[in-house]
């Protein structure tokens, strides 16, 4: 039955992962898990940040930015599917499903543009290291960090207002764990010409431009280390840029696999399976990989916990 009335429709049923009964408690711990360790290591990495004078530089300014973003994203998409399963409801309003899709849109597309502008942090840091204090300036690290935000929520709100005006759906049930575009647009009878274009042609702005952008520092950056004389030196640069190059191919590589897939491969379990991956596992991993990679996160946690537990 087709719901042909926008003002018919006040809410969706989250449909989640799965809908056998014996699943769901596992389901739920696992989610929960997920989110607990996902706040702790982004937290831990905030607090670190703030409380030691050391880490207060550019890199770190900006991995505090990857961290507020982690934090969001896993809370705007997986509160829903843990909420549920406390409360039994598992209705959502339109109002709120908008919402939701329109913040956990404008997050990705932030993470995208901060990452890129911690390349271009890890390009003076590596290639211009004598001009780096005044190159990364508060004031460039700011504006960065403001750009960021503001181009991330600009590009997500076309695709909000556009699926906002859809007047008919094949049904109330999303099957997805929370309001995501894809799994709303394929939900709709309406025409959806004209945001799949506008997701064709954002998908290829973000998977093209801020990567090209991403990844270009870095063929000066190698350049650069494959040119130093000391091994410590090189070893230095090579730590220094390899935890944010895994985070970046990490996040790509789940975007790709989310919204870029062959159509005889995009079913919308597979694509449940890509968001959670892209929700709580790039969160969860982001500041392990951070904290196990470098140094001075490392020294500053063992100081913290010594001085805690003395």
């Amino acid at each position: 039955m087709y719901l042909t009335n926008q003002t018919m429709l006040t809410y969706f049923i989250i449909k989640g992962f799965s809908e056998a009964s014996s699943l769901q408690v596992p389901i739920f711990l696992l989610v929960l898990l997920i989110y607990l360790v996902t706040l702790v290591g982004n937290a831990t990495i905030l607090t670190l940040v703030c409380v030691n004078p050391h880490l207060q530089t550019p890199m770190y300014f900006f991995l505090c930015n990857l961290s507020i973003l982690d934090i969001s994203s896993s809370t705007v998409t997986l509160h829903k599917i843990l909420f549920s399963f406390l409360s039994g409801d598992n209705t959502v309003s339109v109002k709120a499903c908008m919402t939701q899709m329109f913040i956990f849109t404008s997050l990705v597309c932030n993470e995208l543009l901060i990452l890129t502008a911690m390349s271009y942090d890890r390009y003076v840091a590596v290639c211009n290291p004598l001009r780096y204090t005044a190159v990364m300036s508060r004031r460039v690290c700011g504006i960065l960090s403001c750009m960021s935000w503001v181009l991330g929520f600009l590009e997500s709100l076309p695709h909000v207002i556009l699926i906002s005006r859809f007047t008919c759906y094949k049904s109330m049930e999303i099957n997805h764990f929370f309001c995501d575009i894809v799994p709303l647009i394929k939900l709709s009878c309406s025409d959806t010409s004209l945001s799949d274009f506008l997701i064709f042609i954002c998908g290829l702005f973000l998977a093209t431009f801020p990567f090209i952008l991403t990844f270009i520092p870095y063929v000066f950056i190698i350049h650069t280390i494959q040119n130093m004389r000391s091994q410590i030196g090189k070893r230095k640069a090579f730590y220094t840029c390899s935890s944010h190059l895994t985070v970046v191919i990490l996040l790509y590589v789940t975007l790709v696999c989310q919204y870029l897939r062959p159509v005889s491969m995009d079913t919308m379990e597979s694509n449940k399976v890509f968001s959670l991956f892209n929700t709580a596992a790039v969160p969860l991993l982001n500041p392990l990989i951070y904290s196990l990679k470098n140094k001075d996160v490392k020294s500053a946690l063992k100081r913290r916990w010594f001085w805690t537990t003395k």
